[in-house]
């Protein structure tokens, strides 16, 4: 039986690939005061921006149970003895130890692998990716962890934004609170590194931000894979692709939209460009 792979809706994995490759996402909950939705299934991208745009009540974010974890397990049991778990940055989340609880209270009807991506969006729905590609073509789950230990290192984005102001609201800006003493206006670009958010670098005007996610992803000597996802803002998005088509094939980079969950930290307007390669 082919090991399954299990990843969450932070991943920002488009919906074809995970239908594809037959990836289980585990959707982080979204609250709107009492109203609690599930991330991509109860609520859409864009009724989640209008929404945003238009309420008084400010979104938060939340874990699911651990009943939630392992009724997807269970499920999962049903058709394979192994599972591998690929959740967002422990750091940044509640979701890999919850994942690893519940794993805990199950793992003797199968085995299942958490495994901490130390990262998120795209770079995280990489990882994900690469697991299930490697689990449909008869992979061991111990060859699948080898995979995602030796890409993990390997993936890296950058993300430029409007304002860094949701982040700070919820508590996920890390290293990146430098930015926020600061008097221009800038565009801060951020990185996810060693699970938490980091600083790499500002520019002083959208053009200039948009610029310097396209150097990013030039500064590869070999690029494997690329991802390129945005918050409400899709023309920016296709424009960002033409211009990587430059340096690879525009069939396969991946466009995604960021998620509810990931729209509450960010609000509209990020722009992420995610990388799997060697530098």
């Amino acid at each position: 039986m082919p090991v399954k792979v299990v990843t969450d809706s932070v991943a920002d994995i488009p919906p074809q690939i995970i239908a594809k490759l037959g990836i289980t996402i585990i959707p982080v909950l979204l609250r709107f005061g009492e109203e609690v939705l599930r991330d991509g299934i109860d609520i859409t991208t864009d009724h989640f921006f209008e929404r945003l745009a238009s309420s008084r009540i400010t979104p938060t974010t939340a874990v699911p149970s651990l009943d939630a974890f392992a009724r997807v397990y269970a499920r999962l049991g049903e058709e394979t003895d192994e599972i591998l778990v690929i959740m967002l940055s422990g750091r940044l989340s509640g979701m890999y130890n919850a994942a690893l609880q519940s794993a805990r209270l199950v793992e003797s009807k199968y085995r299942i692998e958490v495994v901490d991506s130390k990262c998120a969006v795209m770079s995280q729905g990489f990882l994900a990716i690469r697991a299930a590609q490697a689990a449909n073509e008869g992979a061991s789950i111990d060859e699948i962890l080898k995979i995602v230990q030796r890409d993990i290192p390997r993936v890296e984005m950058r993300a430029a934004f409007d304002t860094l102001e949701y982040l700070k609201r919820g508590g996920r800006i890390g290293k990146a609170q430098a930015f926020l003493g600061s008097m221009l206006k800038v565009n801060p670009i951020i990185t996810i590194k060693d699970g938490v958010v980091e600083p790499a670098g500002r520019a002083r005007s959208r053009t200039k931000a948009i610029d310097r996610l396209v150097e990013f992803a030039a500064s590869y000597k070999h690029i494997e894979e690329i991802a390129v996802e945005d918050a409400a803002c899709p023309d920016d998005n296709d424009y960002i692709v033409k211009r990587l088509g430059k340096i690879f094939p525009v069939e396969r980079i991946y466009c995604s939209r960021a998620t509810p969950v990931i729209g509450t930290h960010t609000g509209p307007g990020l722009l992420v460009v995610s990388v799997l390669g060697e530098k």
